[in-house]
């Protein structure tokens, strides 16, 4: 059985108390319904977060550090870059200055802009090739809404 046996559900309700964010909140919240109910199982508890058991098994782990570390280096991620975008910062302005025109402007034979269009685009002028998902982000960062 899993436990914390270092850390006590009124220091995790402590600790609840200061954090900012749904995530950790979630975290210190089911490891309090999992110590404070009896017969409570890990999965049954995850689930209602809508999580596995492997989850707040984790959890419970990584929350016995409380003990010993500030509860900041405890309950929150490390940030995530995320891979590196594979056009670069002057292609990127160049690809959103090419969806604010249209693009016969940069000499494609369409009267609009759709997603598979910009996907050839990025491929034909930047040698990159990203899924429809990532391109349709893409063009939603740059302002553009995908209509039917």
């Amino acid at each position: 059985m899993t436990s914390l046996d270092n850390v006590s559900t009124e220091d995790l309700r402590q600790v609840l108390a200061e954090v900012e964010g749904k995530k950790p909140s979630q975290r210190l919240m089911a490891a309090i319904n999992y110590l404070e109910e009896d017969g409570a199982t890990l999965q049954e508890v995850a689930e209602r977060y809508g999580y596995t058991a492997g989850w707040l098994s984790r959890w419970l782990d990584r929350l016995e550090r409380l003990a010993d570390e500030p509860f900041e280096e405890v309950v929150y991620d490390e940030p995530r870059e995320g891979r590196p975008s594979e056009l670069s910062e002057h292609e990127h302005e160049q690809f959103v200055e090419a969806l604010h025109g249209t693009p016969e402007d940069v000499g494609l034979d369409a009267p609009a802009w759709s997603v598979p269009l910009a996907r050839h685009y990025l491929v034909e002028e930047f040698n990159v090739e990203y899924c429809e998902r990532h391109v349709r982000r893409l063009m939603s960062e740059a302002g553009l809404s995908c209509s039917t």
